[in-house]
C-alpha cells in the first residue's frame, strides 16, 4: 500500500488544453498547460514539483445550421409603355400590381407609377402557379357556362317546334266551340344572358364602368370618360399628382380621373373595388360625383 505524504502524485485529468497557475513568491501567474494525452506521460511542471491544476476542455461550438434556400425567382425587364399593373396582367401576379410593388419598391422608389425601360423586376415563381390556378378554374366556369347555354338553346328548339305543331292541329276545345282560335302556348323560359367579357385596357375599362353606371342610373357617355381620362392621366390607373393643393393637404389625386381618397370613399359605387386605384371603380366613383355637382362627366372639360 503507497504511503500518504506530500509528495503523492496529484491525479490528472485527461485534457488537451488549458490553463496553469503557478506560485512565485506570493504573485499569481497564468501560464499555459499542455497535458499530455496518456496518464503515464509526464509535464515538466510535474517534475519540477509544479502542482497541476486540471482545467476542463471548452466544447466546439455546434455547426451553424444551414439557412433554408429561398424561393426560386423570375425577373421581367421593362419595356416601353408597360406600367406595373399591365406587368401584373401580363404575368398573372396574384395580388396584382400591390403584390408586384410590394416586391419591387427598392428598385421602383415610393412612386410606383414611374418605373423606366430597363429596370429588372423579381417576379415570384409562385405568382405564376397562381395564374395558372386561376385560369383553371376560369376555364372550367367558362365550360360549365357555355354547356348551359347549349342546354337552353336545345330546349327552346324543341319547344318552339311543340308551339309549330299545336298551332297546325286544332284543339278538341277549338272544334267544339267552332271558334277557330288555338290554345295559348305557354311562355318559354328565356335562356340566361351571357356574362359579359371586358378587355383589361382602358377601353374595357370604360365599358365596364358604363355598366355599373347604367345599373345605378349614373349619367355619362364613353366619349365623355374618355375624353377626361386622357386630360387627367393619359390612361395611366396608377397615376398620382404629388405637386398640387390637394397633394399639400396630403390627399394627392390618384388614378384614371384622379380623385382624392374621400371624395372616392363618398362616392364610392357598390361592386366595385374598394381601391382608389382600381380601374373601374375609380371612373364610377368619379361620375357619381361629376353626376351630383355638374350633371355628368360629359359636362366636365377641365379640372374638376
Amino acid at each position: 500500500m503507497p504511503a500518504h505524504g506530500k509528495h503523492r502524485r496529484i491525479r490528472r485529468s485527461r485534457v488537451s488544453r488549458g490553463l496553469a497557475l503557478v506560485g512565485t513568491g506570493g504573485v499569481a501567474l497564468s501560464l499555459p498547460l499542455i497535458a499530455p494525452t496518456t496518464a503515464g506521460a509526464a509535464t515538466a511542471a510535474t517534475a519540477a514539483g509544479t502542482p497541476e491544476i486540471a482545467v476542463e476542455a471548452f466544447a466546439a461550438p455546434a455547426a451553424p445550421v444551414a439557412a433554408k434556400a429561398p424561393a426560386a425567382t423570375r425577373t421581367y425587364t421593362v419595356v416601353s409603355g408597360d406600367s406595373l399593373s399591365l406587368i401584373a396582367q401580363k404575368k398573372g401576379i396574384q395580388g396584382g400590381w400591390k403584390s408586384l410593388y410590394r416586391a419591387n419598391q427598392s428598385a421602383v422608389g415610393d412612386n410606383p407609377s414611374l418605373i423606366h425601360p430597363g429596370l429588372e423586376l423579381t417576379i415570384h415563381r409562385g405568382s405564376a402557379e397562381a395564374a395558372s390556378a386561376r385560369a383553371k378554374t376560369q376555364e372550367k366556369a367558362e365550360r360549365k357556362s357555355t354547356a348551359k347555354a347549349e342546354r337552353a338553346e336545345k330546349s327552346g328548339t324543341a319547344e318552339r317546334a311543340n308551339r309549330s305543331e299545336r298551332r297546325a292541329t286544332p284543339t278538341a276545345a277549338t272544334a267544339t266551340t267552332g271558334t277557330g282560335a288555338s290554345a295559348a302556348a305557354p311562355a318559354v323560359a328565356a335562356a340566361p344572358a351571357a356574362v359579359p367579357q371586358y378587355a383589361d385596357n382602358l377601353d374595357g375599362w370604360i365599358r365596364e364602368s358604363l355598366d355599373v353606371m347604367a345599373r345605378h342610373g349614373i349619367p355619362g357617355s364613353y366619349e365623355g370618360i374618355h375624353r377626361n381620362i386622357m386630360r387627367e392621366s393619359s390612361g395611366n390607373p396608377l397615376a398620382i399628382n404629388n405637386w398640387d393643393v390637394n397633394a399639400v393637404n396630403g390627399t394627392p389625386s390618384k388614378g384614371l380621373l384622379q380623385v382624392i381618397e374621400p371624395t372616392f370613399l363618398a362616392y364610392h359605387v357598390p361592386g366595385t373595388a374598394m381601391d382608389l386605384y382600381d380601374p373601374v371603380a375609380n371612373i364610377t366613383a368619379a361620375c357619381n360625383y361629376a353626376a351630383d355637382r355638374y350633371g355628368s362627366i360629359d359636362n366636365v372639360n377641365g379640372a374638376y
